[in-house]
């Protein structure tokens, strides 16, 4: 049970973390790249990979904090 309220924390975390980075940065990237360029899979997929990454490593970070 402990486990599994855990592994609920960690997921709730993470996406709450994703989610405040997304509402930060998605202006600025599109402003950045311009919309065409935003568009294609390539910068998308490099933009959501680095999000995945930091968020993760944010969610980490801050468990072992708490832990």
């Amino acid at each position: 049970m402990k486990n599994i309220l855990m592994i609920i924390i960690a997921l709730v975390l993470f996406l709450f973390i994703t989610l405040l980075y997304w509402k930060f940065t998605n202006g600025y990237v599109k402003k950045l790249y311009g919309k065409k360029m935003f568009n294609q899979w390539g910068t998308r997929m490099f933009y959501w990979t680095s999000t995945v990454m930091i968020c993760g490593l944010l969610t980490v970070s801050i468990l072992m904090l708490f832990k």
